[in-house]
């Protein structure tokens, strides 16, 4: 007797074009066109998706523990909203008291120049 070597495959899902594919569930098959046919059989008939994946097990790869470390949070918080949050008060300054054509010119709003 024939024995069929079967792999898992991850099944993904997407249930609109805009939403990112979402990880549903996984099905054991012999290939990957058995695995859709599965993935869609067992599960998508009685639910509305847009689009489906499968994909073979070992073929997600991921970081190891170690190899996280690498990724901690980055002091730049020039990259962030953080360092401008002064930005909020100056502008309603500006909302609340408005410039006149002589601010911008470089008169001031008594009439006097500034030098």
């Amino acid at each position: 007797m024939e024995r069929l070597d079967f792999d898992v495959y991850e099944v993904f899902a997407q249930s609109d074009p805009l939403k990112p594919h979402v990880h549903v569930f996984n099905v054991l098959a012999s290939t990957p066109d058995m695995a859709l046919a599965l993935a869609e059989e067992n599960f998508f008939r009685r639910e509305g998706f847009v689009n489906l994946w499968v994909v073979r097990r070992d073929a997600i790869h991921q970081l190891g523990y170690q190899d996280r470390e690498g990724f901690r949070k980055s002091e730049k918080t020039y990259r962030t909203t953080e360092d401008y949050k002064y930005l909020r008060d100056k502008w309603r300054h500006y909302r609340e008291h408005p410039m006149s054509a002589e601010d911008r010119t470089g008169g001031t709003r008594d009439g006097s120049v500034v030098d």
